[in-house]
């Protein structure tokens, strides 16, 4: 079980490995967010999944750190995108589709019909 547990943790560190990469190739913010979140919640995800396998008396701790970051991450990335974008910082020219721009021009202050 200890083998187990530390291949799932070490599956973990490479997948945050390959996102902290990531952080450094994606071309603007909003990609970024999306390879810091994705990444970063699943290799969290495995190295604490790893670690309770490995220490099965942590196993409920890390089980609520687990779901923490599984409702935490997520919603604080989504945050950070629609301020960004409601701060007007730029797409990449590669970008193809921002959806985000017609679903705020209805939601813009004066814009809104009463």
């Amino acid at each position: 079980m200890e083998l187990f547990g530390a291949l799932i943790t070490l599956l973990g560190s490479i997948i945050l490995l390959i996102a902290a990469i990531g952080l450094v190739r994606m071309p603007d913010v909003y990609n970024r967010l999306q390879v810091g979140t994705k990444a970063s919640t699943m290799g969290t995800l495995l190295s604490l999944l790893g670690i309770a396998i490995i220490h099965p008396t942590w196993a409920g701790k890390l089980i609520i750190l687990i779901l923490f970051v599984l409702f935490t991450n997520p919603v604080s990335s989504h945050v950070l995108a629609r301020a960004s974008h409601y701060i007007n910082i730029r797409i990449s020219k590669r970008t193809v589709v921002d959806k985000l721009k017609v679903t705020d021009r209805a939601f813009k202050v004066g814009e809104v019909k009463k």
